[in-house]
């Protein structure tokens, strides 16, 4: 079974509307996961979709690494994030942390936001 069908990634894909960006795709929710994995008291953001881009979840570790991939609803990442045990925040509810702001400052040279 692929991740869409596990996560719900293709039923999200059916209820986009028109979009400038890619959809979700299986890596994507891999990537998050394998943060998860790799990482140290890693929470979960979801940022709203918006004209030019689906939904998208930010993983933030404790020391502030972050990475943003794309999750086509906030259904897909909240499964994930039920499945690894790990909290899910609404990004317009509760904003980014402040460890994220401080990783991204000291990292600035040579960070990638397109990834």
């Amino acid at each position: 079974m692929g991740w869409r069908d596990r996560f719900g990634l293709r039923k999200a894909r059916r209820r986009g509307k028109a979009r400038f960006d890619r959809a979700a795709e299986d890596s994507d929710v891999r990537a998050l996961i394998d943060f998860h994995n790799s990482k140290v008291g890693v929470e979960f953001f979801v940022e709203p979709e918006t004209f030019a881009t689906s939904t998208t979840a930010v993983a933030v570790a404790t020391d502030g690494e972050w990475i943003r991939r794309r999750v086509g609803s906030t259904d897909v990442i909240r499964k994930v994030a039920r499945n690894l045990a790990a909290p899910v925040y609404d990004v317009q509810i509760v904003g980014y942390p402040q460890r994220m702001r401080d990783w991204t400052a000291r990292n600035k040279r040579g960070l990638s936001m397109d990834e």
